[in-house]
């Protein structure tokens, strides 16, 4: 009786302390010791209910009973055992699982605090498929979160952003003092290699140079103190995925992606349409990572889209319901730095995120010029520093202090520029589109003209755009595809 007492309430204190002190319950049950010490607690309970029952079952002398009897018992006995000791011993499982993650994916570290008011964390989509020599980081952006409310700015930096500047106490700056400035070979993506293979005498004691490099070099080009990282496998993105269930999006336009060849054709082209899609892990990487007929812009426009989508649909339900396979495909997706400690108040922060759209730049096109500006190429760091902090401070209602000092007008943050700018084709009947739910930091280009339908007025379908791509059009495919940027989550 007083261990059942004990155990109501404590679960009476879980539920208050869940709902006045959330971040603290978070915090101390990501901790790997309250973990275990749960697990072996949950696993003594389950064991003692199935003792008790055995033990009534003994009292009770079903060979006694009328046959009616002896099977109504016996499986309301069944019943009783399945929902305490075997409730129990999942909720074991569950525990030893996620200690099991946490401990292999974060680290034993002290946790950090915020930076005047904000998280600033580096998020890399790492390739280490097999036909590559080492690893590839495809997608590097920031990710800045208010540490009160959640409200998140994604920052995206192309991959083929030149002269990018390192922090003031970064190592690589005396290397590179006036920038990452090599020439065509010194793009943004190849900087974690770089440090990985020729510069990682110059930080000793670093687990991953190549992602230390990287990060020193956002926080130079943005401004913003960068204090952790999380580095995301292409393979596993799409295996999480797949644990999540999948995840929903929509697609203004569009997209092309490979796969098999069309029967009886060269052509292995094949597309998503417009319109509300629930892509498995696979469709999403595919949907992520397209950039046939469009740009890079595009495809980073439909990858903060996609990250954008999964906070969002990464409920607390989903987590409890999907858990263990969740918690597989994560050792498989991430390698981080953030340490365990920090985790509470993160889970916490990403429901408060959950409800609230992020803003979103891209140093490039659209949002600073157009494709033919190449502001990637000669980028404008005053402006960068201004545009975020212009940003932060509409977000937030106070202004940002920045690494580095930042200088410049501040610019429209809905500027547009088209990526695949030219005039639609006599042949194709055509619309104004603009880009969904336009808000600043929204990287979504105004693409006009952009055809919706054939010369007939009958609708664009994928046997279509296979036709065109077979007879040499692919000039108006491009049209066709140009607005393929845009994407929303439904």
């Amino acid at each position: 009786m007083r261990i059942t007492m004990a155990c109501w309430a404590v679960v009476i204190a879980l539920v208050l302390l869940l709902l006045l002190k959330r971040d603290w319950l978070l915090s101390f049950f990501a901790q790997q010791w309250v973990q275990l010490s749960t697990s072996i607690i949950l696993v003594a309970l389950a064991a003692g209910w199935l003792l008790l029952f055995l033990n009534t079952l003994s009292i009770i002398r079903p060979k006694l009973l009328a046959p009616g009897a002896r099977m109504i018992i016996g499986a309301g006995l069944v019943l009783a055992v399945v929902g305490t000791s075997g409730a129990l011993g999942y909720g074991a499982f569950v525990l030893n699982k996620g200690r099991e993650t946490i401990s292999n994916v974060f680290t034993t570290a002290p946790a950090f605090k915020p930076v005047n008011g904000r998280y600033n964390i580096a998020v890399f989509g790492a390739d280490s498929a097999g036909n590559r020599d080492g690893v590839r980081t495809d997608s590097m952006s920031l990710l800045s979160v208010d540490a009160k409310t959640g409200k998140s700015l994604l920052i995206s930096i192309p991959r083929n952003f030149q002269n990018a500047k390192f922090a003031k106490d970064s190592p690589m700056r005396k290397v590179y003092p006036d920038g990452y400035n090599c020439g065509n070979e010194c793009l943004f993506n190849a900087i974690y290699r770089n440090a990985t293979d020729n510069h990682a005498d110059l930080y000793p004691g670093v687990k991953n140079p190549g992602a230390q490099a990287t990060m020193d070099a956002i926080e130079g080009t943005t401004g913003l103190e960068v204090q952790a990282y999380v580095m995301i496998d292409m393979a596993g993105f799409a295996g999480f995925i797949d644990a999540m269930g999948g995840v929903s999006v929509e697609s203004g336009g569009w997209v092309p992606y490979n796969a098999k060849k069309w029967p009886n054709s060269s052509v292995n082209t094949h597309w998503f349409a417009p319109g509300v899609h629930k892509f498995t892990g696979k469709q999403a990487l595919w949907f992520a990572r397209s950039r046939d007929f469009t740009s890079d812009y595009h495809r980073i426009a439909r990858q903060q889209c996609l990250q954008q989508a999964m906070i969002s649909q990464f409920s607390p339900q989903t987590m409890l319901t999907r858990f263990t396979s969740i918690m597989d495909a994560g050792k498989q997706l991430v390698e981080t730095d953030i340490p365990q400690a920090q985790l509470g108040s993160f889970l916490n922060l990403a429901d408060k995120a959950r409800a609230t759209p992020f803003k979103r730049l891209t140093l490039g096109a659209p949002d600073f010029g157009s494709a033919s500006d190449k502001f990637s190429t000669y980028p404008d760091f005053d402006q960068i520093h201004a545009r975020i902090e212009s940003l932060i401070e509409k977000e937030s209602g106070a202004k940002p202090k920045t690494t580095q000092a930042s200088k410049g007008t501040e610019t429209n943050t809905d500027s547009s520029g088209s990526a695949a700018s030219s005039s639609p084709a006599t042949e194709e009947k055509t619309t104004s589109s603009s880009g969904r739910n336009s808000s600043p930091g929204k990287v979504n280009e105004v693409n006009e003209d952009v055809p919706t339908t054939k010369r007939d007025g009958s609708p664009i379908t994928e046997e279509y755009l296979v036709q065109l791509e077979q007879i040499g059009r692919k000039d108006l495919i491009n049209k066709i595809a140009a607005n393929n940027n845009e994407c929303s989550v439904p």
